[in-house]
């Protein structure tokens, strides 16, 4: 016997088995698992009604809200591909993205209707916009029609079974594009039910968990975490904005016991006004999208949290390692622990990830010799979008390459150093901007900082931070410098500091060094020197 592997399956599980188990809060709104295959079902067949075909693809842009979680489940059931939209980008973003994924429908919260207005006339493959709205106003312009009234005339009987193949794209995911145009990362139906194995396996994921989506559900698909939580029956927590306050809140109040966030979030979670000992005592937080900072999961782990830390990219679907946590670590530190919890660890069950060098080669297991991760398995893109040569880039060699710079300890844990176009070479020497990072964190007056290298006379390039201060305090350049020189080596010691409200980041919590980068090097025909 062979089925066809699909995350459909997932909410046909959930509802046989625990149809009245309460499955979304959307406050004020709430549904049982029965109700959200109902209200999944009906998205399907209002969009059949509206001509959509097996492989058409359907844009969504919404932060985490019911209708979002909806269409992960609506939009794939039926053959049609969804196409997640990050909501922080602008109009000229989004018409890219429709544009380039031919995309016929866009599913449009009512909050965003102004990002897509301006550009709607020039969006030729786009067929309807249906507002996605809760008793808000239905905004003017652009025009589209509600949801309610196209929901009202669906059945909520499954729709037709579309003949699909595992291999079939399931989810055409945008990257962050933060040096070039995003790429369509296609992730089939298979690779995302392998990923929300790993998810569950490894993120420890049960009937009992309440899991809180501070994580945007557009990010990989809230990094697999919707399926995997609807498959094991979980409760779903909606929370529209990454607000500190209403996190707490909601932990509180809903007795959350799993949350997914970026480094940087977790950095606002551990200083927060509400943030103390014991705050965070039963919840499990899982950290990926970037190293995370040995000491952002000390404070986390000393409010009583228990960070689970995973690495992928978005082309992996996306997890790819877990730092799997021994008995051995128990006994250490609690510096010591985190040091070793910032690490990305090892393979995770479905995905062979290795650091090779650049002959494909294995490095050795010192902590010290340096090559890419390189991974493969069955958690993986079928390729970019109408992007053949990136594809091929991208597997060169039977391997998928992240770009991402590691060692390996001695105990078999990879640890990334940096990302390769972000080695600072001063005077012949590599410096990571990574280790640099997650030694300044460690000053207790800084919340947040990113290291760049920048033009220097002597040694071509030299590290320089950028900080942002905790509130009310007075820290320095050269408070920072010397705090610098008394924990690493001179040569990687930043040059200069400078301090600044907020640093540029993604919408998925990365860092845009290139932005920093610019302000350095602006006037110079390229962005090294030697």
């Amino acid at each position: 016997m062979f089925q066809v592997l699909t995350p459909n399956d997932f909410l046909r599980r959930a509802e046989r088995h625990f149809p009245g188990k309460l499955a979304v809060v959307d406050e004020p709104k709430q549904f049982t698992y029965a109700q959200l295959r109902q209200g999944a079902n009906r998205l399907s067949h209002a969009l059949l009604s509206l001509g959509v075909c097996k492989g058409d693809r359907v844009a969504i842009l919404s932060p985490n809200t019911h209708w979002m979680l909806e269409s992960f489940f609506g939009v794939p059931q039926i053959g049609a591909v969804l196409v997640p939209l990050n909501y922080r980008l602008a109009s000229g973003d989004f018409h890219y993205i429709l544009s380039h994924s031919g995309s016929k429908i866009l599913l449009l919260d009512w909050e965003y209707a102004g990002c897509i207005a301006p550009i709607r006339e020039t969006l030729h493959d786009l067929e309807e916009i249906i507002f996605l709205r809760d008793g808000q106003p239905k905004p003017t312009s652009p025009q589209g029609r509600d949801i309610e009234p196209l929901l009202a005339d669906s059945s909520a009987e499954d729709p037709p079974e579309p003949g699909l193949d595992e291999k079939d794209t399931c989810t055409l995911n945008y990257t962050s594009g933060t040096t070039a145009r995003p790429k369509g990362v296609m992730l089939s139906h298979r690779a995302l039910v392998c990923n929300a194995l790993d998810f569950i396996m490894h993120l420890e994921v049960s009937y009992r968990d309440v899991y809180l989506h501070t994580l945007p559900m557009f990010h990989a698909n809230g990094w697999g975490g919707i399926w995997a939580v609807t498959a094991v029956g979980g409760t779903h927590i909606c929370q529209r904005r990454v607000d500190v306050s209403e996190i707490y809140e909601r932990i509180r109040k809903y007795k959350v016991t799993f949350a997914c966030a970026a480094p940087t979030v977790l950095v606002n979670i551990a200083n927060a006004k509400e943030a103390a000992p014991g705050a965070l005592a039963g919840l499990r937080i899982g950290t990926a999208g970037a190293p995370p900072p040995a000491a952002v999961i000390e404070r986390m782990e000393g409010l009583g949290a228990r960070v689970m830390h995973a690495y992928g990219l978005t082309e992996t679907g996306p997890f790819l390692t877990i730092c799997e946590w021994k008995p051995e670590f128990d006994g250490l530190p609690a510096g010591e622990r985190a040091k070793i919890k910032a690490r990305q660890g090892i393979s995770q069950l479905l995905a062979d990830t290795r650091v090779l060098d650049e002959n494909l080669q294995e490095v050795p297991h010192d902590g010290e010799t340096v090559g890419e991760i390189c991974a493969r398995g069955h958690v993986f893109m079928t390729g970019y979008y109408n992007q053949p040569e990136e594809t091929a880039k991208a597997f060169a060699g039977g391997w998928f390459h992240s770009g991402d710079l590691a060692v390996v300890h001695p105990d078999h844990y990879i640890e990334i150093v940096d990302r390769a176009k972000d080695v600072i070479i001063s005077g012949g020497e590599n410096i990571s901007s990574v280790e640099i990072e997650g030694v300044i964190y460690k000053h207790p007056d800084v919340l947040e900082v990113a290291v760049v290298g920048v033009p220097d006379s002597k040694w071509g390039e030299a590290p320089r931070a950028v900080i942002v201060a905790r509130s009310g305090t007075s820290v320095n350049e050269e408070e920072i410098i010397q705090f610098c020189r008394e924990r690493m080596a001179h040569f990687k010691v930043p040059k200069g500091v400078d301090f600044v409200d907020a640093i540029p980041k993604t919408a998925t919590g990365k860092t845009q060094k290139f932005l920093l980068r610019e302000k350095y090097w602006a006037g110079k025909g390229k962005r090294v020197q030697g």
